[in-house]
């Protein structure tokens, strides 16, 4: 086991799928839309993986609206943001909703062994388009309060969370995907409003996911690469304890640490315990076939692992089930 997370090239295992599954520095994949076609395939998928490296982590992201990877056969999920416009001032509805609805993206996806998804968002509903409705709320309480019950539920599940994109993207109008965007505003702005959610949920954060975004008041480094975010601030200040994951290294606002070798190296030297490189398979089997393994799994790694199994019919037939998917319909056909 070791500090790469990689992704596999469709929906069952290539000969490049597993050179990088026979890498030890590899700990753990995520899926996206390719690697899905439908239940029995992905549920086979699946197993082929743990058939070879039954300790690896398995994640996707499932937050709703525009990214949710897998749609046929699963609940459609509305965006985070769906849960406010719909429930209006009417903060402990909006509350019990998104914990249904993190309790029922998580259901799902451990029936199918899938350990996580990077949920939740936790930036800002600001002027970021790759942000928007991805995002609970423009306000930090109600970022807090809604993305909290989404924990709870996620908990509830037996999964473990991670939230994005600390210290903040929502004030960035650049996508980090196509971009190297700047936020130059001072840390004590930055900590007044946008880093507000990350400091109150800390302590419910399996893991975080720091922002491909600069913030030269405080550091020329982006945040994925920056000790001073990752370990002066977060590490330090924050004094938070679990898991560290880099955004895809893969994004432009990660190419100006240079080759991925180097990109994965910046990232862990910085501060994160696990580096991701997406969509680049030659390239990440590269660097897992140099990259060293860890001497001992860290424990906050482990604790990203599904706590509980549950069947995909018994499930559907659940009236938890049944009532959170109907919520989610509904929430989405709200405009």
């Amino acid at each position: 086991m070791g500090p790469l997370m990689a992704d596999l090239t469709g929906t069952e295992l290539t000969d490049l799928d597993k050179a990088l599954l026979a890498c030890d520095s590899l700990g753990g994949l995520i899926l996206f839309s390719r690697n899905f076609a439908d239940l029995a395939q992905l549920r086979q998928l699946v197993a082929d993986v743990r058939a070879r490296r039954p300790e690896l982590l398995l994640a996707v992201d499932h937050e709703g609206g525009r990214v949710q990877r897998f749609r046929d056969g699963f609940t459609v999920l509305p965006s985070a943001g769906q849960i406010l416009n719909v429930a209006g001032d009417d903060m402990n509805k909006a509350m019990g909703w998104a914990r249904e609805l993190g309790w029922l993206m998580a259901s799902e996806l451990r029936a199918f062994d899938i350990d996580f998804s990077f949920a939740p968002v936790l930036d800002l509903n600001g002027i970021s388009e790759v942000i928007g409705e991805r995002a609970f709320a423009s306000r930090p309480d109600a970022v807090i309060a809604l993305a909290g019950a989404y924990i709870d539920g996620m908990h509830d599940a037996g999964m473990a969370c991670v939230g994005k994109h600390f210290p903040g993207h929502g004030s960035v109008a650049a996508d980090s995907h196509l971009a190297a965007p700047v936020d130059p505003r001072p840390l004590a702005e930055i900590e007044a409003n946008d880093m507000v959610p990350f400091v109150a949920l800390s302590a419910k954060l399996d893991a975080m996911m720091p922002a491909h975004v600069t913030y030269p008041a405080v550091c020329e480094q982006p945040a994925g690469y920056s000790r001073i975010w990752l370990q002066s601030i977060l590490r330090g200040k924050m004094g938070y304890q679990g898991l560290i994951f880099s955004d895809d290294l893969g994004m432009a606002g990660a190419a100006g640490a240079g080759n991925y070798l180097k990109r994965t190296h910046s990232a862990l030297t910085a501060g994160c315990d696990v580096a991701l490189i997406c969509n680049q398979g030659e390239a990440a089997l590269a660097v897992a076939r140099v990259l060293a393994p860890w001497q001992q799994v860290p424990v906050r790694f482990q604790a990203m692992m599904g706590k509980t199994t549950v069947d995909w019919n018994t499930l559907k037939a659940s009236e938890r089930w049944q009532q959170a998917a109907a919520l989610a319909d509904r929430l989405r056909e709200v405009h």
